[in-house]
Formats: C-alpha cells, structure tokens, sequence
C-alpha cells in the first residue's frame, strides 16, 4: 500500500493532544481517549462539532470510534474507523485520515490511541488461557516460549549480532540517548538519566534484551487531528503537511521462520524507495527521525534499512553520537516508547509534529522542517513524511 492517494499536502496535522502518561491512571481507557480527544481538537481552534471523521487502531484494548464520537457529542461522521493491529497501524491511522481528507470526504479527521497498558491489558503478555487454541505461524513458535513481541524481536536482534558484530552496548547506547531526551520532556515516565552501566547491568528479559532495552507500559492516551490543507493554514499553529505515507514489508519474521530469507532485512528496505520519492525527497533531507522503538534494536534496524547509514552499520552509527538532539539524525526527541511512554506508537507521530512546530521547549532540534515517523509490527511497518511547507 503506498499513497499515491494521499495527495501529497492536501491534508495536515493542525491539533495535537495527550493524557497524562502514567502506570495507573486511574480512568478507564474511553476516559482517556475522550480527554485526549477534547485536547487535540482544541489545540487545533476548533471544536467537537468540526470533526467529520473518526480513527484509532488497537489490539485487545480500546476505546471504540463510536464511544467516542459519541461522547464528543457528534451527530454525523463521514469517515469512522476502528482499525485492528499494533504498532505498524500508528503511521497508517494518519494516513488512514489524511486519504479521508485528500479526496473531500472530511474537513477535519481525529485520530486517537487510548490505553491502559500497565493498570490493565498489558500487552506482550500471555496468559495460559490466550495459548490456547492457537493456529498460523504462531502453533510453531508459542508452545517453544516464543510468547511476545520481546521475543520475537530479540530472535532478530541476535541475528543482526551474528552476521554485523553488533553489540549490546551498541544497544545500551540507544537506551542512553534516548533517555538523555526524555529527561527534557516533562510528559515522560522515565525521566532520571542512565548510563551504559546502568544498561549493562539491568536485568535480562529476552536475549539479547535487558529491561533497558524495552519499552515502558503505560497507561494514557494521545490524539491528533488532520485537516484540509487550505483551512490548516488559517488555523493556530504552523501546519505538518503529509507530504507521503507507505505500509508494507516482507522479509525478516521471527513470527513465521519459514518464510524469510534474511533475517537482517526489515520493512523500510521495502518502502523507503517509494515514500521518499512520492514527497520529493532524499533521505538526506530528512532532519529528525520519530522512530517506533519499542525496542532498542529496531532503531538500530530501521536507521540501517531506511539509509540513514550503510547496511550493518547501525551499531556504531549510535554509539558515534549521530542519534542525539546534536547528531547527524536525531532520533526519539521525546525519548521515544522507550523513555516517554507507550502509547503504540502514536507519541512519537505528535513528537515529529512539536518539532516541525518549533514548540519541542529544551529537547527542541534546530531548524527542523522534515520529518520521519515510522510504525512497526511484526515484518510490517508503516512510515509518514511529515514537512513544515506546502
């Protein structure tokens, strides 16, 4: 799927809004998802009764599209969409609205993830009751302890080590920097600086991943709106243009061994070609990457496979420094999933969107007017380029 349709800048992203982001949050996940909402819609001038379209997108958990249009007070909606899938939808979401926006169905479009990831359903958890029964790929790999995105993610991080030398501390120096991000963002859950010690000497969860190495589970919500480009212009901030949106990928699945052929490749190999040259662009001309980090590796992974650095290369590209706010391309300026919060990955889109604002405060990257956003689950990811002009 590519977006050819999307209408490059005919749709942008003009409200931005969160919850709290928290290990209990004491609401439950249509709460959240309605605060976020309200949020969003107001910090793009705007009011409930503007919004036409609804989106979100989840798994096992949610806050239905309906619930909360309904109590957003909506009376009609052109574009009304409850996606199921995980991290890889996050980018797919927005596009999802900004087609509904692009061919006129829609004005302005919410899209909102809600959770309770710690207090509630934690996800990448299996209980014995959720093995039973299972089919697909996965009655080859559940019943042998391959239970979570954890392990299955390790599987391919320990086969990059294999054939390129990686190293965990080259992992550790993605936890590290990151981290250094989040201690600017107030919204954080983790917000005291590491050091590679502290990285080395966290406990293991699933080789070759240390609990520094994962993401946190949070409780929160955030959302967005994305609205018709002429009347973005005349809204309060600058607008985040989508310029181009693609999903795909084949390749490297721990989740179904039989089908891959190299376990070292990953899905911007196969959509990064198209999403750069349907907005205009080199990778070069990218100024920050926003990218879905679940955990330490995929960055290394996605830095390597959408060529911010050659094939094999993306260990020591981190621990050179070029990830950091002052780098070559700056990564998880909020500290990312790791750092800031899970909220599957739609955090780090509205990061991308306070950077091209120039509104990121402390943790803010010069003269920002590219990004990149990028989803991923299993060998599936999605990618948004998101640019300050029109």
């Amino acid at each position: 799927m590519d977006s050819e349709n999307l209408a490059r800048n005919r749709s942008a992203i003009t409200g931005v809004g969160y919850t709290p982001l928290s290990r209990a949050s004491g609401l439950p996940v249509d709460a959240l998802a309605l605060n976020a909402s309200i949020d969003a819609i107001r910090d793009a001038g705007l009011t409930p009764q503007d919004i036409d379209g609804v989106v979100s997108y989840a798994v096992g958990d949610s806050a239905l599209v309906r619930s909360t249009a309904q109590a957003l007070g909506l009376e009609a909606s052109n574009w009304y969409v409850d996606l199921f899938g995980g991290g890889s939808f996050s980018c797919l979401a927005v596009a999802n609205a900004a087609m509904a926006v692009s061919v006129g169905l829609c004005r302005h479009v919410l899209v909102y993830r809600a959770l309770n990831g710690r207090s509630g359903r934690r996800f990448g958890r299996s209980a014995s009751a959720e093995l039973e029964g299972v089919g697909g790929a996965e009655q080859f790999t559940v019943p042998f302890g391959q239970l979570a995105p954890v392990h299955n993610y390790g599987m391919l991080a320990r086969r990059h080590m294999i054939e390129y030398g990686t190293t965990t501390e080259q992992l550790g120096h993605v936890a590290v920097t990151l981290r250094s991000n989040a201690v600017e963002n107030d919204r954080a859950i983790m917000r005291h600086p590491i050091t590679l010690e502290d990285h080395r000497e966290s406990r293991w969860i699933a080789d070759p991943f240390r609990l520094l190495d994962c993401c946190q589970e949070t409780d929160g919500a955030c959302a967005l709106v994305v609205s018709r480009s002429d009347i973005a212009r005349d809204l309060p901030h600058p607008p985040a243009y989508l310029s181009s949106f693609a999903i795909g990928g084949r390749g490297a699945s721990a989740l179904a061994p039989d089908k891959v052929d190299d376990f070292t490749t990953f899905f911007p190999a196969h959509i990064a070609p198209g999403l750069f040259a349907r907005a205009g662009i080199e990778v070069g001309d990218i100024d920050l990457a926003a990218l879905y980090d679940a955990f330490t590796f995929l960055v290394i992974g996605q830095l390597e496979d959408f060529g911010f650095c050659p094939k094999g290369e993306g260990g020591p590209f981190v621990a050179d420094g070029n990830i950091a706010r002052d780098g070559t391309i700056p990564v998880g300026t909020n500290g990312g999933l790791l750092s800031e919060g899970y909220v599957h990955g739609l955090n780090n889109v509205l990061e991308a969107v306070s950077q091209l604002r120039g509104k990121a405060g402390t943790r803010q990257v010069d003269g920002v007017e590219v990004a990149l956003a990028s989803g991923w689950g299993a060998n599936v990811g999605s990618a948004l380029i998101l640019s300050r002009g029109a």
